[in-house]
């Protein structure tokens, strides 16, 4: 059992969610949203979970604590790769924590969080290419957002950063026929220049991107061999809509002015809490159903299994075992 004494703290900087969103764009073309999810709500989520990993990375570095980075699984985004400590995959499940009450909260009175669920998704720990001896590691991400119009204007207004996107649809991100797209076509009906970062694959599922400017009300043809369109990223919020057209899907998809979402994390503190083994994890858990509020959640989107975060083990007592087992 760990102590509040226990769990890691490590430093944010501007530079988790910058790396964070870079793979959270790359991993796009291969998740899905939960039923009534937001793409913008999760991806923001996997900009946290990708910078608690580059932190996590950068602490046992900067340790001395040997480990091995090694490719996702099968079927899997091509771009993740997992840390490996002894030999032992690392999974680490990491949350959010967004709400100002809360983040205050855990500030005031450590204890709360060892009072928090360790939560791994049902149908992620049954899935294939795991083994008992992997290592589930927890993790919690303080950090604000700005997810509203309103917010989103305020960050821009006062030269925050900010990442603005529009997640493409499905039919778009995942065509159900990998063929070209063809000569795109964009155009915006904004009274300003637009300039535009378009993302996507190629005919090898390879990410591909292009950044284009758009002058008013002027259609601009790229020719960069798309097979799939996953995002279009802008600068700053436009004031009129912006097309894309596809002569092969002879399609012309409209994003609004007012369908874009800020996918930047403003990361304030990790907390690595503690970890189990697979096997000890799934020998304790419990179950939580799906649209149950715990402290991570106002609602579960699915069901969980869960172990006491204060039933986990100290991250430090597993750094000592790796350095015994790379002697």
């Amino acid at each position: 059992m760990i102590t509040v004494s226990d769990p890691l703290h490590l430093p944010y900087t501007r530079d988790l969610t910058e790396g964070g969103i870079a793979y959270a764009l790359r991993s796009l073309p291969y998740t899905y949203n939960r039923v009534g999810g937001s793409p913008y709500d999760r991806l923001r989520r996997v900009v946290a979970g990708a910078a608690v990993e580059l932190a996590f990375r950068r602490y046992l570095s900067e340790h001395n604590i040997p480990f091995d980075v090694k490719g996702a699984m099968p079927f899997t985004d091509p771009d993740r790769y997992d840390v490996s400590l002894g030999g032992r995959r690392c999974e680490i499940n990491s949350f959010l924590i967004s709400y100002r009450e809360q983040i205050s909260e855990m500030r005031r009175n450590p204890h709360v969080v060892l009072k928090a669920p360790a939560l791994v998704a049902s149908d992620k720990n049954a899935g294939d290419g795991y083994s008992n001896h992997d290592l589930y590691l927890f993790a919690f991400l303080s950090g604000l957002i700005a997810a509203s119009q309103d917010d989103m204007k305020k960050v821009i207004t006062a030269n925050q950063p900010h990442y603005l996107i529009h997640v493409m649809p499905d039919s778009w991100t995942r065509p159900f026929t990998w063929s070209p797209l063809g000569a795109v076509a964009l155009k915006s009906d904004s009274e300003e220049t637009q300039i535009v970062e378009i993302g996507g694959q190629d005919e090898g599922r390879e990410t591909r991107s292009c950044i284009v400017e758009l002058p008013p009300q002027m259609r601009v043809q790229i020719e960069e061999g798309f097979f799939s369109i996953s995002y279009i990223h802008i600068k700053s919020f436009p004031s009129a809509r912006i097309g894309i057209h596809s002569p092969t899907r002879a399609e012309t998809y409209i994003i609004g002015p007012m369908d874009w979402g800020n996918i930047w994390v403003y990361g304030m503190d990790i907390l690595l809490a503690g970890y189990l083994t697979r096997e000890e994890f799934n020998r304790r858990a419990s179950f939580i159903q799906a649209g149950a509020r715990v402290f991570q959640y106002d609602k579960t989107r699915t069901k969980n299994l869960a172990v006491p975060i204060s039933d986990l083990k100290p991250l430090s007592d597993l750094f000592e075992r790796v350095r015994a087992w790379n002697p």
